[in-house]
Order: C-alpha cells, then structure tokens, then sequence
C-alpha cells in the first residue's frame, strides 16, 4: 500500500476511534478576545471560528472548555485533554505536542501605561525600576523574560491586569496588540490607557495536539486544510470582522469594576 494511503488509513482510524467511543477531541483555551472568546454564551472569535471550520471540513467533532491558561496547560500534561487553541511554540513543548505546519495567527506583544502615570519608551533599557503587569505561562521574548532591570508582576487575568494599571499599581502591562485594543473598550478605559507603539516580540498561535497515535496524521490534514481555508474568500471576510479595529465590548463602569475587584482574586493561570 502506498505511503500517502496508509497515514490516510491512520488518519480515518483516528477519527473513527474517537466517534466509535462517541467521544470528541477536546480542546481547550483561554478567553483571548478577539481570537477566541465567549458571548453570551457562544464561542466566537478569528482563531476559533477557523478552527471550528476546518476541523468540521475534516469531519471531526470538538468539546470546547474555556479556562484559565494554567489550567489548559496542566490538563494537556495529565491527558484531559487532546489539544489546545492559541498556543505558542516551544522547543520544551516538542516533546509532548504537535503543531501544524501553518499558524492560526499572529500576536504582536506590546505594553500599554496609565495616563495619569506615562512611561513612553522605546527600548526595554528605559524601563529600570519599573513593575510591569504579565499573565502566568505566557511566553514572551527571552530578552524581557530574563531581564533584571524591571520587575515582572502577574495577574490572575487581562482584565485584572488593566485594572491594576488603572489603580496605579504597576506601572505597565503587556498583551497582544489587539487583545489590549480590544480590552480598552470592553472596560471602557481607551481614555485611561495609551498603548506604547513598540513592539516586545512576535509569535505564531498554533492549534496543537497532544502527540498519542493517528494525531500526527490529524496535524498534517488541519494544516494543510487550514492554509486552503485561508486562501478563500470565507476567511479573508473573517479576518476582515477580527482585524485591525478591535472588537467593540460592554462599555459599561461595571466592567471596569469587575476587572478591579479581579485585581485581589487569588492568581491561577496563562500562554
């Protein structure tokens, strides 16, 4: 039998193992705004609705769990569950994932400052003695993760970050550029809250898998699957919706409260 045929077999065995069982692949990731997130009670976003496309063009139905970072990853570890959305690459990570070929999108990490409190900048030599605001398993550049000139204060989430900036209680965060510009108007803060232009680093987010039996097969057909979806007019309209201009939230003072009182929860998880 020809090579190509037998990972197609691997592949058709894989995806009826898990419907004979009546089981779905389970993936899970944290709210990201706005590449996956929930409203209202339905999952929406750039990378999830790619996701939840070409994994239905591949015929494989998916169990979706939304939680904190920490806990997506320490599930991938004990084996409750097959893979996870958004998540960036790592040689450790190697070792127990698979990643396709083709990224789901890419994150532009930068810092935003108070108002009331401006710390402009232009190199992170400029940021001595300052505290900045991070989430738990993120991973950002090797040169501001090993700095010593700064302190690197973490959150139990984005919004608890924000809210921290706005009470003066670290002098910056970082995010993605788009998860940030989304965030100012969720908690209605745009007018409290400038966004530095530099950029810290760039990384891919991935859709992975735990490597078990058929799933490198499972990356290889997302991939491929994943980059013909992009070249179609579908994706560039989805793209379009989740682009450049940040998605428009609840502009209410109540979610600005809500992020605050997240500021004294008790830490959990993050990227």
């Amino acid at each position: 039998m020809p090579l190509i045929a037998q990972l197609l077999t691997v592949f058709l065995f894989t995806c009826l193992s898990f419907a004979a069982r009546g089981e779905k692949l389970r993936i899970v990731t944290e709210p990201w705004a706005p590449y996956v997130y929930e409203e209202n009670g339905k999952a929406l976003g750039l990378d999830y609705e790619t996701t939840a496309i070409v994994f239905k063009r591949l015929g494989i139905e998916v169990e979706w769990q939304f939680l904190p970072w920490k806990r997506c990853l320490s599930m991938l570890e004990q084996g409750q569950a097959d893979g996870a959305l958004d998540i960036f690459h790592s040689d450790e990570r190697d070792a127990t994932l698979l990643y396709p070929g083709e990224p789901l999108s890419e994150v532009e990490f930068v810092m935003f400052y108070a108002n009331e409190h401006p710390h402009p900048f232009r190199t992170l030599n400029e940021l001595r003695g300052l505290t900045i605001g991070t989430s738990p398993g993120y991973l950002y550049s090797e040169d501001f993760s090993e700095s010593t000139l700064f302190i690197r204060e973490p959150a139990p989430s984005h919004e608890a970050n924000f809210g921290k900036l706005v009470r003066g209680r670290i002098d910056l965060l970082i995010t993605d550029r788009r998860v940030g510009q989304h965030l100012l108007d969720e908690l209605n803060v745009r007018d409290k809250i400038t966004q530095n232009p530099t950029v810290i680093s760039q990384q891919s987010q991935f859709l992975a898998v735990r490597r078990n039996a058929g799933m490198d097969l499972l990356v290889q057909r997302f991939g491929a699957e994943l980059k013909r979806f992009k070249r179609e007019p579908a994706y560039a309209e989805l793209s379009a919706r989740y682009g450049a201009n940040p998605a428009i939230g609840a502009k209410t003072a109540t979610a600005t409260a809500a992020a605050e009182k997240t500021v004294e929860q008790q830490e959990s998880g993050a990227r």
